[in-house]
């Protein structure tokens, strides 16, 4: 894939906005790019929808779609800021690095802030020879996955392992640990946010037993708080 620095001002864009990674994307919004800011960040013109300004969530994933000579290039970023210029408002984006083969979660996802640890079975041990995990928050959390906070960066394909606390008092609701996970994207956290980075994961289980504790996980914490996917 060519870097966005090879993008030339003016190209035509078709957008995706999603939530759902596990959806077939729908390019229905037409853009233009207008220029780089730094090597991962560009601005585009505000997309259209149905010839209406359409300004995308700052959590949606955005697609966006291009011809680069022969070939069709599909890049994925997330909206950071709107940018005025003179009198036209412009979309300043942020590209991810993402492996699109790790989006298949098709569970239901619950927008909830509840602090996970994650470590990695290499970091160096303590005085008392353990690996004193790390803290983050959730943003989300599904059966397949979950987007947290986070502090440090991984990079993606990188192995993570969780630990879930206690919700309520129901077996469903245990702890868990040792739970794997697979970074699929991060990027930058908005101002104010907990930690300075977010981070998509994906769960990785050893059978489908394991896949069932963490769907009755998840099943519990809609039910203690009463959520909607």
């Amino acid at each position: 894939m060519a870097g966005l620095a090879d993008i030339p001002s003016g190209t035509k864009l078709q957008l995706s906005i999603t939530n759902d990674p596990s959806g077939e994307p729908v390019f229905d919004m037409l853009s233009t790019f207008a220029s780089m800011i730094d090597e991962s960040a560009f601005t585009i013109s505000m997309p259209l929808r149905d010839g209406k300004p359409f300004q995308p969530d700052e959590s949606s994933k955005v697609l966006l779609k291009y011809n680069m000579g022969s070939e069709v290039m599909v890049i994925a970023a997330y909206c950071d800021d709107v940018v005025k210029k003179g009198i036209r408002n412009y979309l300043k984006m942020r590209r991810v690095s993402e492996q699109r083969q790790f989006f298949q979660r098709k569970d239901e996802r619950y927008k909830l802030a509840i602090p996970v640890r994650y470590m990695q079975p290499t970091w160096p041990l303590n005085a008392d020879g353990r690996i004193v995990p790390e803290e983050a928050m959730t943003i989300d959390i599904s059966a397949g996955g979950m987007a947290v906070f986070i502090s440090q960066m991984f990079e993606v394909g990188e192995s993570l392992h969780l630990s879930l606390p206690r919700i309520g008092t129901e077996e469903a609701g245990q702890a868990i640990n040792d739970l794997v996970s697979v970074v699929c994207w991060y990027r930058e956290a908005p101002k104010g946010s907990p930690r300075r980075l977010m981070c998509g994961l994906q769960f990785r289980f050893a059978d489908e037993s394991e896949h069932k504790v963490l769907a009755d996980y998840v099943g519990n914490i809609k039910n203690v708080y009463k959520l909607k996917a």
